[in-house]
């Protein structure tokens, strides 16, 4: 008998054993299907943000920041997005005398706006009509016709001031190592005067500094839009001259493509500003100067190597082409003569605006083997709202004379016009690196904002 309860009591332990064990499997189980359901929902989560982040980001970059129109026409607007806009503002002041509401847009339709003179309008875009998202400036412009040019120019350009490209160290007379202008100088200053006196160029600096006498050199400099004075004690090297240790450059010179010349004689080119080569600071320029160059070479772009036109410059007065009177981030700016008038010897035609801009077959026009001509491209995508000036249009270079000639797009080619259906619509910028026969582009109302 008491054997048997024994016996029992060990299968009821046992039991009791095997249902805690079920239940903690159970309860593991449940702990899982919990943990297994929060990531879901977390992913999920981050796929929702994923996706509107990204939808954002389209409908973002599918809207101008700034529409150009003409001025005194009718001008058709397709953005395709589920969005109204409302003009707000019709003044230079700011203020609307427009009342709340009373001109709306429905862009996910095409739009079509007359036009009157000249004008800036603001408009407000929200999506699905409810959601402010973003503000649009309209910009109503006088339609103008320029002529695309596409030949070779040399550049020289003079900055204003003398350039600090950077700080060194020296040995001194005694044989020390010094850097007196280390900490105090920095690369992109200007120095503009030295001891109160305007400073004509980096030979004129550092010989006044040389025969100093080792006295203290206030200079003035010029650090973005600041002007303040700093004072340097030069040093003498073991040459026994006077130095500050310090790299300076007041002129850049290369080769480009002038892009075109308006009605008034004013030209345009190269689509990028100059900027110093070992600082890559945009270039503030005092004066500069257009010469007519040859191409003598022409180094083909292969993948992983950009390739160069080489042009040879002569600085003669005979050659001068026209004074540059800007260098900005859109290209170089300024004003022709008559040789330069004479290269322009096609006929004027309408410019494109972003909006009117396909993807598909265009040309550009450039010189590369002493004749100026057409060349076919295909643009292959068109950034409406792209945080590069610079990079508005995408393209790809197919006609096959251009690269047996080239590879594609190379060095110096910066400035070549980009025709599309008959209208000037912007100018080559810059080349893929990997692949010479695509590049970028920028839109000539960018350009033409200068």
């Amino acid at each position: 008998m008491k054997l048997w309860i024994t016996e029992t009591e060990k299968v009821k332990r046992q039991a009791g054993e095997d249902a805690v064990i079920i239940l903690q499997l159970w309860k593991q189980k449940v702990r899982r299907l919990r943990i297994y359901r929060a990531c879901l929902c977390a992913a999920l989560i981050l796929a929702g943000m994923g996706l509107f982040g990204y939808s954002y980001y389209l409908v973002d970059s599918s809207i101008p920041s700034v529409i150009y129109m003409r001025a005194e026409s009718e001008e058709s607007l397709a953005l395709d997005i589920p969005a109204k806009g409302e003009i707000l503002s019709v003044s230079e002041q700011g203020t609307s005398n427009i009342p709340q509401g009373a001109v709306t847009l429905d862009l996910s339709q095409p739009v079509t706006m007359k036009t009157g003179m000249t004008d800036s309008l603001e408009m407000q875009v929200k999506l699905f009509g409810i959601l402010p998202f973003k503000q649009v400036g309209i910009r109503v412009i006088e339609d103008q016709q320029l002529i695309p040019v596409g030949v070779p120019i040399g550049i020289y350009v003079k900055t204003e001031g003398v350039m600090v490209i950077g700080t060194g160290e020296f040995c001194s007379v005694n044989g020390e190592k010094v850097a007196p202008a280390e900490h105090i100088l920095k690369s992109g200053d200007y120095v503009v005067k030295l001891n109160g006196t305007e400073v004509a160029d980096k030979d004129d600096l550092i010989t006044r500094i040389e025969n100093g006498n080792g006295e203290a050199a206030i200079l003035t400099i010029r650090r973005g839009e600041e002007y303040f004075d700093v004072k340097i004690d030069p040093v003498q090297d073991q040459t026994k001259k006077y130095k500050i240790g310090v790299w300076v450059r007041d002129n850049a010179q290369g080769v480009g493509t002038m892009t075109y010349i308006d009605s008034q004689g004013n030209f345009g080119a190269l689509g990028h500003g100059i900027n110093d080569v070992d600082t890559s600071n945009l270039m503030e320029m005092n004066d500069g100067t257009l010469y007519q160059t040859e191409i003598i070479s022409i180094q083909k772009g292969t993948a992983g190597h950009p390739g160069e036109m080489t042009g040879m410059i002569v600085y003669s007065d005979d050659r001068i082409l026209g004074d540059i009177t800007g260098n900005s981030v859109r290209g170089i700016f300024g004003k022709c003569n008559d040789k330069a008038l004479a290269m322009g010897t096609e006929e004027a035609m309408p410019i494109g605006l972003k909006q009117e801009i396909r993807k598909g077959p265009a040309q550009i026009l450039c010189t590369v083997d002493g004749t100026t001509r057409y060349y076919d491209i295909e643009i292959t995508d068109i950034h409406l709202d792209h945080d590069n000036v610079n990079r508005g249009i995408e393209l790809k270079v197919t006609d096959s004379d251009l690269i047996a000639l080239t590879g594609g797009i190379v060095q110096g080619m910066s400035g070549a016009p980009i025709i599309q259906n008959g209208k000037f619509v912007g100018a080559v910028t810059h080349v893929l690196v990997q692949d010479s026969t695509r590049g970028y582009g920028i839109f000539i109302e960018n350009m033409l904002e200068q």
